[in-house]
Order: structure tokens, then C-alpha cells, then sequence
């Protein structure tokens, strides 16, 4: 490891020195998790070779089966974060039900909610693919309570979060975390095992001429999103008298990291599709992590009508729209939400009623 670079694990102890009294368990815990989106980026990058069931046999089926990669980091999360001590239940996107940690190991104060998996479709072309995490406390039981763990346990508002982060499995693995103060990344280095912190004290721009949104969704948009989206491609000659650029991952760990580090801003709106699913990101999970982490590089996250950090779950696997990145462009859509009857008149398709082109101007 090149002198001078500094491991999450010295990173962790350091921190928990700034804390007297503290007992060294929340900074254990985050290691915990560190190895195991170790152990996920190691069969990530495996391909399709992952998730092999064995030889075929009499009791065995063919190579060519295969277990979803998205089980199989789940499998993984649970497996390696369980028995520590430290957590009392776990919250999985690939799990119905919430996952209380066994009566045989001992339960912590803490809570972990985590997407052990997020962009998985992005597998089968090469795309990054990401783990996302959050850490809540467990409320205190009364002393002698039989009450185990319960899913009500995770309906916590984004603001109570301990810890947020994400690990992003590109071509090189890098692990995003907050604690709170401020947002670091560190990527980790293979000949030694371990993250090492290489993006120290990451900060959003506040403005920018970059943005992430699933072009194939405009029909269902509201109009206060259509509309930010058409100012943009109009570029120097409409309103906002400067070029933008569009892309799209469908990975949030990847667009995340990229706004991180370039600056942007992430739109999965609400749309117009059955008001039973307004949203499409995960709130415990996904939005709320991710808001998290965005808010203390100095950005903004809303659902358009509401900071996601302030949004009270019904439901451990409630949904909702995600926008966030550079914060005056956020706060541009949120006005826009604000006014949705207001402003000019514009076409209703991205690129105008024929061919990939605007009709030229006589």
C-alpha cells in the first residue's frame, strides 16, 4: 500500500477516538460490512460463473443452473453481519419479511437495512452493480421484555440514520460512507485486503449542466418534471441558456458516484402510472441512504413534494421518487413542483413529432 494512505479500519478507530466513551462496536460493525461487500465484489466479478450449484450428477443439477447474483450477495450480507453482536435485526430488499438476528447469537442496538444488490440487471452486460446500506438504532426494550425484534422497529425517518453507505463494484471497488460528517471514499486495494481511503471528504458542485433520467418514461411524467427536462435539451437556445448533458445507468450506485465526483442530478420521478406505486426506489434501502449520503456532500434529495430524509415510512418496503444531486438544480425541480401549471407551453415528446430531430427552424 502506498505510504501515506489510510485503511477504513485506522479510519474507523480514529473516528470512534474523537468519541470518549465510545465502545468500539458501532466501528466494528462497519468493518463487518466492509468484508462482506468485500466477499460480494469478489463473486460479482466472477460473472457468470457465479452461483455454480456444482457437477452434475444423480443428485445434482447441470452446471449451466445458476443461483441470482442478487441472492447470493443477500446470502452473503446475512451470513457475515448476523452473528457479530452488533445488530439486532436485518431489513433485505430480497426479503419480505425483516430477518431478526437468532436467539442464539447475541442482539446489538443496531438495525441494518441494505439492497444487497442494486442494478443486478446490469450483471448480464458488464455494468456496475452496487450494495447499498443504512444503519438505524434498535429502540431500547424494557428490561426483561420477550419482545424480539419487529418490523415497526425499522420505520424510522431518514434522519435518524447512524450510518449510510454504499460499495460500488465497477472497475475498481469503492466504498462510499457517512457517518454524519461529511462523505468518504474508499477504494479498495486487492494486494492488501483492505479499503484504503482515496476520496477524502467528498462535495456535490452546486450547479451543473449534467443529468440522469430514464428518457423511455417521459409519457408517464408530471408536468413539473417534463418540463425541467425539456428547458435542459433545449439547451443554449432555451431558457436555461446553456447546454446539458443526459445519461442514464440504471444503476443508482453508478449515477450516485458519478454526481459525487462530477456533480449532476438523479431523477426516478413520480409518474402518472397507478397511484398504488408513486415511487420506484426503495425508501429504507435506497432513498434514504442515498439521501443521506448526498446531503452531507453538500447536495439535496427530495421526492419531489418533500426532503426524502423527513419522509415517514409506512411500510418497510414503501417506494417513492428520488431526485437528488446538485442542490440548486433540486431545488429548481422542487419549485417546479410547486408551480405545476407554470411556465411556456412546450412539446410533449423529447424529440418532436418525427425522426430523432427537431423540425428546423424557417
Amino acid at each position: 500500500m502506498p505510504e501515506g494512505l489510510k485503511t477504513l479500519t485506522r479510519y474507523t478507530i480514529e473516528q470512534e477516538h474523537r468519541h470518549p466513551g465510545s465502545s468500539g462496536e458501532f466501528s466494528a460493525l462497519v468493518n463487518v460490512i466492509a468484508t462482506a461487500t468485500k466477499i460480494v465484489a469478489n463473486q460479482v466479478t466472477r460473472g457468470a460463473i457465479v452461483g455454480s450449484l456444482g457437477p452434475s450428477g444423480p443428485d445434482n443439477p447441470p452446471l449451466t443452473v445458476h443461483r441470482e447474483p442478487d441472492a447470493i450477495a443477500n446470502d452473503i450480507m446475512v451470513a457475515e453481519t448476523q452473528w457479530t453482536g452488533h445488530l439486532s435485526a436485518l431489513l433485505s430488499e430480497q426479503i419480505s419479511e425483516i430477518h431478526p438476528v437468532p436467539a442464539t447469537h447475541r442482539r446489538g442496538k443496531y438495525l441494518l437495512a441494505f439492497d444487497p444488490l442494486d442494478g443486478s440487471s446490469n450483471i448480464d452486460v458488464n455494468l456496475p452493480v452496487g450494495t447499498i446500506f443504512s444503519v438505524l438504532r434498535a429502540p431500547v426494550r424494557d428490561t426483561g421484555s420477550q419482545d424480539g425484534p419487529a418490523a415497526e422497529d425499522f420505520l424510522q425517518s431518514g434522519v435518524e440514520q447512524v450510518c449510510a453507505g454504499f460499495t460500488l463494484y465497477g472497475p475498481a471497488t469503492m466504498l462510499v460512507l457517512t457517518t454524519g460528517s461529511g462523505v468518504d471514499g474508499f477504494t479498495l486495494d486487492r494486494e492488501i485486503g483492505a479499503f484504503v481511503l482515496t476520496h477524502p471528504r467528498m462535495r456535490i458542485p452546486e450547479d451543473t449542466s449534467g443529468f440522469a433520467i430514464n428518457a423511455a418514461n417521459e409519457r408517464f411524467w408530471e408536468r413539473p418534471v417534463r418540463r425541467y427536462v425539456h428547458e435542459c435539451l433545449d439547451g443554449v437556445d432555451g431558457p436555461r441558456e446553456r447546454d446539458f448533458n443526459m445519461r442514464w445507468v440504471a444503476s443508482l450506485v453508478a449515477d450516485t458516484f458519478h454526481i459525487l465526483t462530477r456533480g449532476g442530478v438523479y431523477l426516478y420521478p413520480r409518474d402518472t402510472r397507478p397511484p398504488a406505486r408513486p415511487g420506484r426506489v426503495a425508501l429504507l434501502y435506497g432513498a434514504n441512504p442515498i439521501a443521506f449520503i448526498v446531503e452531507q456532500a453538500g447536495g439535496a434529495a427530495t421526492t419531489g413534494s418533500e426532503r426524502v430524509l423527513e419522509v415517514l415510512p409506512g411500510d418497510v418496503h414503501q417506494r417513492v421518487p428520488l431526485i437528488f444531486g446538485s442542490r440548486n438544480e433540486v431545488e429548481r425541480i422542487e419549485r417546479y413542483h410547486r408551480e405545476p401549471d407554470e411556465g411556456p407551453s412546450f412539446d410533449s415528446s423529447l424529440f418532436g413529432r418525427r425522426s430523432l430531430f427537431r423540425p428546423a427552424q424557417r
